[in-house]
């Protein structure tokens, strides 16, 4: 031990030294191309929520009714849910660059269509363009991590990944009440799209993961199976609210049915083709329990998030008559608040494990959706803004240890399949709980009202925390301490 510390003219001494400056060249380079990736997907996601303190000037300016304006929120959720399902395939047939510009084209292209609308079904296009870049997005980011992130230091990284799925659309509100306060609407996608173009440009020159790919077939029946499926629940759900103020196209339940029935057949032809590893979406990770109930978990909080967010800037400017620059500030401490969370929980979680953070997380959850419940028409500004940083701390102790704890017990050949399916039932509860509240809000106002009253806003929170309080035993079934086997 003294000779190699003093330098003998053998090569020990150098031996460990290359590796270690490969190893430190590798985590560098690794950490480039994740915060790439993390950049370009909190652009993307942040157009999840962008419009929703725009929806009121919408509205009025384009003469539509609420639950019609809601589809530039939920179309773009929905379109995610129906797209994420083929990145599982996407990943394994294509190197990661080239689906990273692809997803960056595709974004941008939308961008610039909703820029230059004339109308709601424009708009409503470029924004379903939007969300097909951006669905392709966040699976290529989780699968990366899972491959280029040691398992010890996961959580930490997955902490920073929240920032992305939640800390985003928690922004949106705050940069649509600031851009609508000084400009128009159309300046939400002006100003995006220099920073997208930036981001296709840095990736065409610095992204460079390396990962095996193989010609998996396209199955076209199951795209058409799944967009049938997610598309008819969603549509259904938002038909009701339609509904009871007489504007719906069509009976609701049909397209709910036709919506279920499609979803069954979707699984069945997965269970069939994944048997010779041509599923479009390999269903195998939902047959590991720990996998399945963190992704329950994540559903709930997903939906509560959105909720949350889409209801807040219609109470605050339909019922409390502020203005939507004073919206989007109100919501910008629950934002910052989980940006700042993100990474110390994940930190935590690579320390104690998933359920001494998530059974508190829930708790806090539910606490802050039943204290919504109580909110009145001269409610305090300062009152909401409090609820909303508690609902945003329970929602970050639960978000990065359950997707940290659910992807990394699942086998490494199920990676990319993992996270597809995280991140579709992700957009598929955004969708679902956004035309749920919306629904019970437009079913419980008083008759007549096209915004938005005290009922109808307290009614769809008083849904909300039943949900988080039916839900908050299953946080008792989360693992403990970490486990390193599956790694």
């Amino acid at each position: 031990m003294t000779g190699a510390s003093t330098g003998r003219p053998d090569a020990e001494p150098t031996e460990p030294t290359e590796p270690t400056a490969e190893r430190t060249a590798a985590a560098a380079g690794a950490s480039l191309v994740i915060w790439l990736l993390v950049g370009s997907a909190f652009v993307m996601i942040l157009n999840e929520t962008i419009m929703s303190v725009a929806l009121p000037a919408l509205i009025a300016d384009l003469h539509i009714t609420v639950s019609t304006a809601q589809w530039l929120t939920s179309g773009f959720l929905l379109t995610m849910a129906v797209v994420i399902p083929i990145t599982g395939f996407l990943l394994q047939r294509f190197p990661p660059r080239r689906v990273y510009l692809a997803s960056m084209l595709l974004f941008s292209a939308g961008t610039l269509v909703s820029a230059l609308a004339p109308g709601f079904p424009m708009l409503l296009a470029g924004r379903i363009v939007q969300a097909t870049g951006t669905a392709v997005m966040v699976p290529l980011l989780m699968t990366t991590v899972l491959r280029l992130v040691p398992a010890e230091r996961r959580g930490a990284t997955m902490g920073t990944i929240t920032i992305v799925i939640a800390v985003a659309p928690a922004v949106g509100p705050t940069l649509s009440g600031l851009i609508l306060s000084t400009l128009g609407w159309r300046f939400m996608f002006w100003i995006v799209l220099p920073i997208a173009l930036i981001a296709l440009a840095a990736g065409a020159r610095w992204l460079q993961v390396a990962a095996e790919v193989r010609p998996v077939p396209l199955d076209l029946g199951s795209v058409a199976l799944s967009a049938l499926g997610f598309g008819g629940l969603v549509f259904g759900l938002t038909g009701v609210g339609e509904s009871a103020r007489g504007h719906a196209l069509v009976t609701p339940w049909i397209p709910t049915v036709v919506g279920l029935v499609a979803l069954a057949l979707f699984v069945a032809r997965q269970l069939r083709l994944q048997r010779d590893g041509n599923a479009l979406l390999d269903l195998r990770p939902l047959g590991h329990r720990p996998f399945v109930i963190s992704m329950v978990l994540v559903v709930l909080s997903m939906m509560s998030l959105f909720g949350v967010l889409i209801l807040l800037p219609l109470y605050l400017q339909d019922v409390l008559h502020v203005s939507a620059f004073v919206t989007g500030l109100a919501v910008l401490p629950g934002g910052l608040a989980m940006g700042l969370l993100g990474p110390v929980v994940g930190r935590l979680y690579d320390r104690l494990g998933a359920r001494t953070l998530v059974i508190p997380g829930a708790a806090v959850l539910t606490v802050a959706l039943w204290a919504f419940t109580t909110l009145r028409a001269g409610s305090p500004l300062w009152t909401i803004i409090a609820f909303h940083v508690v609902l945003v701390l329970g929602i970050s102790l639960m978000l990065t240890p359950l997707m940290t704890d659910a992807l990394g017990r699942l086998p490494g050949h199920l990676d990319s399949h993992g996270s597809a399916i995280m991140a579709t039932l992700q957009q598929v509860a955004g969708a679902a709980g956004t035309a749920l509240f919306i629904t019970v809000m437009a079913v419980a106002s008083t008759e007549g009202t096209m915004g938005t009253d005290v009922a109808g806003a307290r009614a769809a929170f008083m849904v909300a925390a039943v949900i988080a309080t039916v839900a908050l035993p299953l946080t008792f079934l989360v693992g403990g301490r970490k486990e390193t086997a599956a790694a």
